[in-house]
C-alpha cells in the first residue's frame, strides 16, 4: 500500500474501533466508573498502573482495587489513615503488590497536595510535540518522598529509553476528547497533539508490518520513530492511531 492507502485504512479502523464497545474489553472502563475528576484520574493512573497480562485478570484486579478504595478513589488517596493502608495487604497483580499499592496512594496524595493534582504537574513539564520528558519528571517528583526500592520499577522512565507504554495510555485517556465515547477527556491543559502512541507488542507489530516502524525493540526509540510517522498523518491527534495499531493486532490478529 502507498502511504496515502495506508493513512485511510488506518483512519477507517480508528474510526470502527474508537467506539463505546471498545470499553466492555478494556481497562479503560475503570475510570468510566466515575464522574468527579480527581476520581477518574486516580482510577485511571492505578488502573493503568496495573495493565500488563492477561486482560480479564487486569480487570477482576481493577475492579478489586477500586472496592478496596471505597468506591472513592480520591477520598481514600486524601484522607485515609495508616490501618487503611495495612487494610490493603493482600493484593496483588503480577509483581504489583499492597506494598507497592500502599505507596502509589501515599504518593498520589503527596501529588494531590503539593501539586494540586495530576494534570497540572504534567502540564508544567509538557514540551511542544511531547510528554516524555514530562513523563521522566513525573516519576522523578512521583518518587521523591521516602519510598520502597521495589516500587520504582512500576513507573517508566522515557528517559532510560522506555516506551512508557502504561502512562502514556492514560495521558491518552486523560487528553483525548470523549466525544467518542471512550477516552474521557477531562484534561484540557494538555493537546491531543503532544500524546505519544502506547507501544506495545500489538501496536509495535501491526506498525513494522504497515512499514510504519522499522526499529525492532518496542523502547524508547521506536516510540519516537513511531510518533513521527504518525504525526504525519494528523498533527493533531496522532494517537487516534493507537485504536487503528491496537485493533488490527489484538483482535483482527493482522
Amino acid at each position: 500500500m502507498t502511504k496515502s492507502e495506508i493513512k485511510s485504512f488506518l483512519n477507517e479502523k480508528a474510526s470502527f474501533y474508537e467506539h463505546p464497545k471498545f470499553i466492555e474489553t478494556d481497562p479503560i472502563q475503570i475510570p468510566h466508573l466515575f464522574s468527579l475528576k480527581q476520581d477518574i484520574e486516580i482510577a485511571g493512573f492505578l488502573t493503568a498502573t496495573i495493565s500488563w497480562g492477561n486482560r480479564k485478570s487486569i480487570l477482576t484486579n481493577a475492579h478489586k482495587l477500586m472496592k478496596l478504595l471505597g468506591d472513592s478513589p480520591y477520598d481514600f488517596v486524601m484522607s485515609h489513615t495508616q490501618s487503611q493502608l495495612e487494610g490493603l495487604d493482600g493484593f496483588v497483580h503480577r509483581t504489583f503488590n499492597s506494598i507497592d499499592l500502599a505507596y502509589f496512594i501515599t504518593a498520589l496524595r503527596h501529588l494531590y497536595t503539593i501539586h494540586d493534582g495530576l494534570e497540572p504537574f504534567f502540564a508544567i513539564h509538557a514540551e511542544k510535540d511531547t510528554l516524555q520528558h514530562a513523563i521522566h519528571e513525573f516519576k522523578k517528583e512521583f518518587f521523591s518522598i521516602p519510598h520502597p526500592s521495589r516500587t520504582q520499577k512500576h513507573i517508566s522512565d522515557p528517559h532510560k529509553n522506555s516506551a512508557a507504554k502504561r502512562i502514556n495510555m492514560f495521558l491518552r485517556w486523560m487528553v483525548r476528547d470523549a466525544k467518542a465515547g471512550v477516552d474521557l477527556g477531562i484534561w484540557n491543559k494538555i493537546s491531543p497533539a503532544q500524546l505519544s502512541c502506547p507501544l506495545d507488542v500489538h501496536s509495535g507489530n501491526v506498525a513494522r508490518k504497515l512499514g510504519l516502524l522499522k526499529r525492532k525493540q518496542n523502547d524508547g526509540k521506536a516510540l519516537a520513530e513511531l510518533d513521527q510517522t504518525l504525526r504525519k498523518f494528523d498533527k493533531n491527534d496522532p494517537v487516534k492511531y493507537d485504536f487503528a495499531l491496537f485493533g488490527l493486532g489484538i483482535f483482527e490478529k493482522f
